[in-house]
């Protein structure tokens, strides 16, 4: 599909009927679509890491962020600079799965139908007909995702939290996995639609990449200097694997003192003096499903507050709007989870499993 906002779907999208649901063509990765565990699934990440790393040099704790987000069943969010290899990651991500993959690029024209479709009118038929938009897929790259209109933006407000879409009074359920990975760059910012908060809410995770080191930067110019590593990258696993890995994170056992913990983290957010709006209860939720992702990464089959600490920045961060005094004074929302982790009393004992 290509629309007037120039934005292309890369995979089938379903035969375009009106039937209240779109499937995807995925086939299981172990042959039989059988029960997977830990072992499975770590082996799987690591494959899938492997892969993005060929493409994303040395950032690990970037990939492993994507990982956990991907198994949380979430939506990412790349904000960085010009040229650090957001939308290279996006891309990595997408292709290390086999799987339906659809890529939006947003500019100032697009139409909200141009991202979720729109009923056409059948002379055959006398009737209308729906063809879907790119949001049919199983992963959908978002570039540049603030250069779109708000208008624009809220079309994905319910596919990334209803996994559903709405057209003309008719809903459509979105395929399993769904994940959106959305880039955006903050720097050029002339001709850009800052993100509301609502947006920015339903995103699990925000990653900034950063700069490469000197040595990654030298590898990257010799191995990526005369071809694109993104042609060569297969897939190493698929859509139903990935959907099944999910169930199995899904299940992870989180103790009562846990999920206090993570009550805690999200409430002393609104209590700061310079924060404006603090963590949502939506923020709980997403924290404790990607503490259960890290802790499944780990090879754990329950989660510890070591896992809470290691999502809290990506996840909690971009959901802090500081106060102005805030900004004067130089501080961070990234500043201010941290104080946060520092200041709550982490839960002891034996209960935690």
């Amino acid at each position: 599909m290509t629309s007037r906002g120039q934005s292309t779907a890369t995979a089938s999208l379903g035969d375009g009927q009106p039937t209240g649901e779109l499937r995807y063509p995925t086939e299981p990765g172990d042959g039989h679509g059988g029960p997977v565990g830990l072992d499975q699934l770590h082996e799987t990440a690591r494959r899938i890491a492997a892969n993005v790393e060929r493409v994303l040099v040395g950032k690990p704790d970037v990939v492993r962020v994507a990982l956990v987000t991907l198994l949380a069943e979430g939506h990412l969010l790349l904000e960085d600079v010009p040229g650090v290899g957001k939308t290279s990651l996006a891309k990595a991500l997408a292709r290390s799965i086999d799987c339906t993959v659809s890529r939006v690029q947003f500019t100032p024209d697009l139409l909200p139908s141009d991202v979720t479709g729109v009923s056409i009118y059948n002379r055959q038929h006398a009737d209308f007909e729906f063809r879907p938009g790119p949001v049919f897929a199983n992963i959908v790259v978002g570039d540049e995702i603030n250069r779109a209109s708000p208008k624009t933006q809220s079309a994905l407000l319910e596919c990334m939290e209803e996994r559903q879409v709405t057209v003309d009074a008719t809903t459509y359920r979105l395929g399993s996995p769904f994940m959106v990975i959305a880039t955006q760059n903050p720097i050029e910012m002339e001709g850009t639609y800052a993100l509301p908060e609502a947006q920015r809410d339903r995103f699990t995770a925000r990653l900034s990449i950063g700069y490469p080191d000197a040595s990654a930067e030298l590898a990257m110019v010799d191995e990526h200097a005369g071809t694109d590593p993104l042609d060569e990258l297969q897939p190493v696993s698929d859509g139903a694997t990935v959907q099944r890995l999910a169930e199995v994170v899904r299940r992870l056992h989180v103790s009562p003192e846990v999920k206090q913990y993570a009550v805690e983290l999200t409430s002393a957010t609104r209590a700061l003096p310079e924060v404006r709006l603090g963590a949502s209860p939506r923020a709980t939720l997403q924290l404790v499903r990607a503490a259960r992702a890290q802790a499944a990464l780990s090879g754990r089959e329950f989660v510890v507050p070591d896992d809470l600490h290691a999502v809290a920045v990506p996840v909690l961060a971009h959901r802090l709007v500081l106060t102005t005094e805030a900004h004067a004074a130089r501080r961070s929302a990234t500043d201010v989870v941290r104080a946060v982790l520092s200041r709550v009393p982490v839960p002891q004992g034996n209960r935690l499993r």
